[in-house]
């Protein structure tokens, strides 16, 4: 572990009232349109550190050179933790104010402007895990569903429940995303209809990184777990409502979450988020001996949840916190691998929609508008029950450590119209006769 001195500054003008100053140093894929090869670099204040070009210089000795001209973060990552804090070590001396870097001319090349940059997926992501981790959030959805005495099923308070989703159509911010066609449920028919998603949401989450993996067949012990932990991003896990009541039993959420996954593209080290590290409350029912930590803990990150509509202002609906999470990223980790399962390098795990206790730190819209029955109200004469073409929604993240801002930067994207893939069928209704 590295924790950067709060009193220390950085060369960079600007960096210390950002939300990327020394102390936070995330690591992101990037490309400009003089150099479109993407590779490692680091955000500082409103500035990219070219990793490449300075460890092709030599100003990073303590890896190989060709980890940071990667496409992904994929084999930083595997260095291990001793590396990631040699690392992050020699990068706050080179930015630190009166450092060799501040006064060698290559800063002007390796600091370049983040508006110069296009930034890319972080990782190479081979798997995905999306877990039911807040307590409210889970609590709150199974009243709607089932009534108070029935929200939570019987196993909600003794694991941490997940789902694997879909890698490949993990998109990063700024990608739009383009609404989903799906089963929906029988209507007066009695017959399921192909149809655009009627209720488009989005869920307020936190998304884990797997730096280094595990052994198939090797459970890993939840104290341990955290050291296996690369860093952290925003995550949008957007869900299509009425194609995922229809779907998702017996075997849970399917086509209703593939579609897309949105992430923010800096990925923050848990080192810079551990002088943020809170508490959570004890379980009760006490926890299975697997998923007992010496430390039950979060962190304590403020989350905001903005929704723009087509050619309107952005609207604050939410401000949450990931303190508000019930099983921590260390048991939804040990959880993960208790029955042998295996974790790679880059694999990413979702905390589930993140909700506080009052109205104003709900993590969807479902639980927002009670599942459409009171619609949300975004100005005058533009309210919401679910999310419709042109809108546009921005999580934002950060936590507060001794007066700084550790940010995440944020994740955004676009409602697009669906892709009206029925109106070319011919009326046979034979998927070969698609023109």
């Amino acid at each position: 572990m590295y924790i950067i001195d709060s009193n220390r500054n950085s060369f960079v003008p600007g960096a210390r009232q950002s939300e990327f100053p020394l102390q936070n140093l995330p690591y992101g894929i990037f490309s400009t349109a003089t150099q479109p090869s993407p590779r490692a670099g680091v955000a500082i204040g409103n500035r990219v550190l070219d990793l490449a070009l300075l460890a092709r210089e030599g100003w990073l000795p303590c890896l190989p050179a060709e980890i940071f001209s990667q496409a992904s973060l994929n084999a930083l990552a595997a260095t291990g933790r001793d590396a990631w804090t040699s690392l992050r070590e020699t990068l706050a001396g080179l930015l630190e104010e009166g450092s060799s870097l501040a006064e060698d001319p290559i800063r002007e090349q390796a600091l370049i402007p983040l508006q110069d940059c296009t930034l890319h997926l972080p990782f190479l992501i081979s798997e995905y895990t999306d877990f039911y981790a807040s307590r409210n959030h889970a609590y709150n959805c199974g009243v709607l569903f089932r009534g108070p005495d029935n929200a939570l099923p019987p196993n909600w308070m003794h694991m941490p429940i997940a789902y694997n989703g879909r890698a490949s159509s993990i998109v990063v911010s700024g990608t739009p995303v383009r609404r989903p066609n799906g089963q929906l449920p029988p209507g007066e028919t009695g017959m399921p209809a192909w149809e655009p998603t009627k209720t488009l949401d989005f869920e307020l989450e936190v998304g884990v990184f797997i730096g280094t993996g595990t052994e198939l067949g090797e459970p890993l012990e939840a104290d341990s777990a955290e050291a296996h932990i690369f860093g952290l991003v925003l995550l949008n896990d957007w869900s299509a409502r009425d194609v995922q009541r229809w779907e998702y039993v017996p075997l849970g959420p399917f086509q209703s979450k593939a579609f897309a996954s949105s992430i923010s593209p800096w990925v923050v080290p848990l080192d810079a988020l551990e002088p943020a590290s809170v508490e959570l409350p004890a379980q009760n029912p006490p926890v299975l001996p697997y998923l007992q930590t010496r430390r039950h803990r979060s962190f304590d990150i403020g989350l905001t949840v903005q929704i723009q509509p087509s050619g309107g202002k952005p609207v604050t609906v939410s401000t949450s916190n990931v303190r508000h999470l019930y099983w921590s990223f260390a048991q939804q980790i040990a959880h993960h691998t208790s029955g042998g399962c295996n974790l790679r390098t880059g694999d990413l795990l979702g905390s589930g929609t993140i909700s506080g206790t009052t109205p104003d730190s709900l993590g969807c819209l479902l639980e927002m508008s009670k599942n459409g029955t009171q619609p949300l109200s975004l100005a005058d004469d533009v309210h919401r029950r679910f999310l419709e073409d042109g809108d546009s929604v921005t999580f934002n993240g950060s936590a507060s450590v001794n007066g700084l801002k550790i940010g995440f930067g944020q994740v955004s994207g676009q409602i697009l119209p669906a892709n009206h893939l029925s109106s070319k069928i011919t009326q046979t209704g034979s998927i070969n006769s698609i023109k």
